[in-house]
């Protein structure tokens, strides 16, 4: 099984909530299927460019125009999404580290996105529709927020994002652990929080393991 790591927070471990979920589930996942192979990826040290016209132009123009052949400035541009690219096709299950950034994911990871959920790179766009050329199976998403949100909070544009964008590419098989309440200052209960989210992220890895 291949996993791709993607992860969205600047912080150091012992700072970020999200990472210690990822740091939980990985360790669970080792426990109970030692031969996974994981693939890294830290956007802060691996960022992602926004996505210019040269990129644009590479991606869509062959889809929309005919005999339309890329450019070098093209294939340049397009050189992060086709490396990232090939990292998620070649992943059985996609694991999303990231904290809510103003109800919704960080910037950095939304450029990311932008970049590997384009034709050519995740899928071909035909007629019909978008075809997958990708084997992902499920997406693991471990967030942390200051705040609380409940189930469908109007609020809560991170999970909404996710999976609008995974499911244009065929993946609906989508499992959240979510330490809510981390700021202290308003929610006294916020280790308890996290404790629990913990728990379902090592639930959530030996599910994953059971995947062949």
């Amino acid at each position: 099984m291949n996993v791709l790591h993607v992860c969205a927070n600047p912080k150091p471990t012992e700072e970020s909530v999200s990472k210690q979920l990822s740091v939980a589930f990985f360790s669970a996942l080792a426990q109970t299927n030692p031969e996974f192979e994981v693939n890294n990826v830290d956007l802060y040290q691996d960022q992602p460019p926004f996505v210019s016209y040269d990129a644009y132009r590479g991606f869509w123009f062959p889809v929309i125009i005919d005999g339309y052949q890329p450019t070098d400035d093209d294939k340049e541009a397009m050189a992060y999404a086709e490396r990232h690219g090939k990292m998620f096709n070649e992943a059985d299950v996609i694991v999303l580290s990231t904290p809510m950034w103003n109800y919704a994911v960080p910037g950095i990871l939304k450029a990311w996105l932008d970049q590997v959920i384009s034709p050519s790179i995740t899928f071909r766009m035909e007629k019909d529709g978008p075809h997958p050329i990708h084997h992902v199976r499920r997406i693991i998403l471990l967030v942390a927020s200051g705040g609380t949100y409940k189930e469908d909070d109007p609020d809560d544009a991170l999970t909404r994002q996710i999976r609008a964008a995974f499911g244009f590419l065929g993946i609906t098989d989508i499992a959240i652990a979510w330490a809510d309440g981390q700021n202290p200052i308003f929610y006294n209960d916020s280790i308890t929080r996290k404790q629990m989210a913990i728990e379902m992220a090592q639930e959530m890895a030996e599910e994953v393991a059971e995947i062949e």
